[in-house]
């Protein structure tokens, strides 16, 4: 059960990574922030990131070896893969002028090849 814990709280973790990484820029394609100075704009990153953080460490603890069924490296090749995941699925809604092409497909599965690979014995 700390498996299937950590992976939701994985996804939560990377949808308020990548608004915060991301979202300010589809703030500024529409005009509300593009007059706020730098500044603003890094505040306000970082209070969307607060939240991310607020999921990505319970997320490693509960994950981890000692309470979960995840070693260090597969906790992080998870979250990669997550990661991308979401980035996709975001960049779609939000960016909808972007487009994912062959290359991006033949990553993640190069990804999801990693993933399997991690979890070899």
């Amino acid at each position: 059960m700390n498996g299937l814990y950590t992976i939701v709280l994985l996804l939560l973790s990377n949808v308020f990574m990548t608004l915060a990484w991301y979202g300010h820029l589809r703030l500024q394609q529409t005009g509300v922030s593009s007059h706020w100075p730098l500044i603003g704009v890094i505040v306000f990153s970082w209070c969307i990131a607060f939240f991310e953080y607020c999921c990505q460490v319970p997320a490693n603890r509960i994950g981890f070896i000692d309470n979960g069924p995840f070693s260090l490296v597969q906790l992080k090749v998870i979250q990669e893969c997550v990661s991308l995941i979401v980035f996709a699925v975001i960049a779609h809604v939000l960016f909808q002028g972007e487009q994912l092409h062959w290359n991006h497909a033949l990553a993640f599965l190069c990804l999801v090849a990693a993933v399997y690979l991690v979890f070899m014995k």
